[in-house]
C-alpha cells in the first residue's frame, strides 16, 4: 500500500502544485487538510473539489473559528502581545492551530509524513514545523519549496499546466495575503519597497480613514477576567464578537499598520496588516488593566508580554514556557472584569469610559483634597528614602556636573 502524506492545504497556487508533485515524487496518497479560521467563503468555497482535481485522495475541511478566537487569539490578547511595537500576531497565532488540526488528521488516517507549502524564506515554515515537532515528532516533514527545482510563480504555473490540473491562478499576482478572523496581512508587489506609499487598492477590510464617517461611533466591550464576552451589553460567542468588532472598526478605518519586521529566519520584511476588531480589543483591555492592576503587576505583565509575543511569532505555542505564562497571566486577569467604551473615528480607537467592580481607582484617594485615607505629609518620608542614594552621593562627592 502506498504511503500517505497529509498536506496543509489552502487551495492556493503552491498547494495546488504540491499535490501532483507529491504523487509524482513520492508515489503516495495525498490527504489535504484545510482549516477554517475565518478566511472567508471566497477562499474555502469548492476547496474539496479543487483538492481532488489536483489529485488528492481526500480533503478534510475543519471549522476552527471558535477554537482559534477563544484559545489562541484571546489568549494572545490577554497576554498583551504586540510584536515589535505594532504587529498583533494574526498569522503567527493561527499557524499552530492549523498545524495541530493537520496532525490530528494525520493520526486519523495513519499518515507516514506531513507536508506544508511554506517557502524557505518565511516564518511559517518555522511555525508549522515547530508544531509538528511538538505534537508528532516521529513523522517526517516534506517541505517542497526547500526541495523542488521550481523557482517562482511562473514555474509553478507551468508545472500545474503540464500535469493537467485546472487552476484560475495567473502569473500576475501583486500581493501575498493571509486572512483569518483576527486580521488580514498583505505582502509583495509594490509593498516590498519600504519607501513606497502603499496603493489604496491594497486595503481590503478597513475603510480609508480619510473617507470614514465624520461622526464617531462608541462601542462598549464587556470583559470577564480579561476575556471579551459582550459588545454593547449583548453577550456573544467569541467568533461572533470578533466579527462584530471587525465590522465596526473596519467601517471607521481602525487597525491599519505598516510594519518592517524582523523575521525569525533573520531577514527584514515589510507587511501591511488590517486588524480592526483586534485593535479595539487591545485598546479596551489595556484601559481595563489601568483601572484594575496595581503598578508592580502591570510591570510584570508587560515583561511577560514580550516573551509571549516572541513565542507566538516563532510558532512555539506548544511549549511548557508558554503554558506556564498562561497560568500567570490568567491569575493576573482574575480582576479584569468590567466594561470599556471605545470611540472609533477616522482610523483611531481610543477609550472614553471604563468601569469595573474590581477597580483600584478611588476618587476620594485620587482627589487633591485632604482625606483620612491619604495624608499628604507622609509623602516627604517616601521621597527622602527614594532619593537617599542621590543624596549620599551628592554629600560625599558634590552635585553631578
Amino acid at each position: 500500500m502506498a504511503e500517505t502524506v497529509v498536506l496543509a492545504y489552502s487551495g492556493g497556487l503552491d498547494t495546488t502544485a504540491i499535490v501532483p508533485w507529491l504523487r509524482e515524487t513520492r508515489d503516495c496518497r495525498v490527504v489535504c487538510v484545510a482549516g477554517d479560521v475565518g478566511q472567508g467563503p471566497d477562499e474555502l468555497e469548492g476547496i474539496t473539489e479543487k483538492a481532488r482535481q489536483s489529485g488528492a485522495d481526500d480533503c478534510y475541511v475543519i471549522d476552527l473559528k471558535r477554537e482559534f478566537v477563544r484559545d489562541y487569539a484571546f489568549k494572545t490578547l490577554l497576554a498583551g502581545c504586540v510584536y515589535e511595537y505594532r504587529y498583533l500576531l494574526g498569522t503567527s497565532m493561527a499557524r499552530p492551530l492549523l498545524a495541530k488540526a493537520q496532525v490530528e488528521v494525520a493520526r486519523k488516517v495513519k499518515a507516514d509524513a506531513l507536508c506544508h507549502g511554506c517557502t524557505g524564506k518565511g516564518n511559517d515554515q518555522v511555525r508549522f514545523e515547530s508544531t509538528y515537532n511538538a505534537l508528532a515528532p516521529e513523522l517526517p516533514v516534506i517541505a517542497p519549496w526547500r526541495e523542488w527545482d521550481l523557482k517562482g510563480r511562473h514555474d509553478v504555473l507551468a508545472y500545474i499546466k503540464s500535469k493537467g490540473v485546472p487552476t484560475t491562478a495567473t502569473a500576475e499576482k501583486l500581493y501575498s495575503r493571509d486572512r483569518n478572523l483576527w486580521h488580514i496581512s498583505h505582502e509583495g508587489g509594490p509593498i516590498e519597497d519600504p519607501g513606497a506609499i502603499p496603493p489604496d487598492e491594497v486595503w481590503m477590510i478597513t475603510a480609508d480613514p480619510r473617507e470614514a464617517p465624520e461622526a464617531p461611533d462608541d462601542v462598549t466591550v464587556g470583559f470577564d477576567r480579561g476575556v471579551p464576552v459582550s459588545v454593547d451589553g449583548k453577550r456573544l460567542e467569541p467568533e461572533v464578537l470578533l466579527a462584530k468588532l471587525n465590522e465596526l472598526g473596519g467601517k471607521h478605518g481602525v487597525g491599519r499598520v505598516d510594519v518592517v519586521e524582523n523575521r525569525r529566519v533573520g531577514m527584514k520584511s515589510r507587511g501591511l496588516y488590517e486588524t480592526p476588531g483586534g485593535t479595539v480589543l487591545v485598546e479596551a483591555l489595556q484601559s481595563l488593566e489601568q483601572l484594575c492592576l496595581d503598578r508592580e503587576t502591570m510591570r510584570q505583565k508587560q515583561q511577560i508580554a514580550l516573551t509571549y509575543a516572541d513565542l507566538v511569532y516563532d510558532g512555539r505555542w506548544f511549549t511548557p514556557v508558554r503554558e506556564a505564562l498562561d497560568v500567570c497571566v490568567q491569575k493576573m486577569a482574575e480582576v479584569l472584569t468590567g466594561q470599556v467604551t471605545v470611540r472609533l473615528h477616522k482610523g483611531s480607537a481610543y477609550t472614553v469610559a471604563r468601569s469595573s467592580p474590581l477597580s483600584l481607582y478611588d476618587p476620594a484617594v485620587a482627589s487633591f483634597e485632604m482625606t483620612e485615607v491619604y495624608n499628604q505629609t507622609h509623602a516627604e518620608g517616601l521621597i527622602r528614602l527614594l532619593s537617599l542614594p542621590e543624596r549620599i552621593r551628592s554629600l560625599k562627592f558634590g552635585p553631578p556636573a
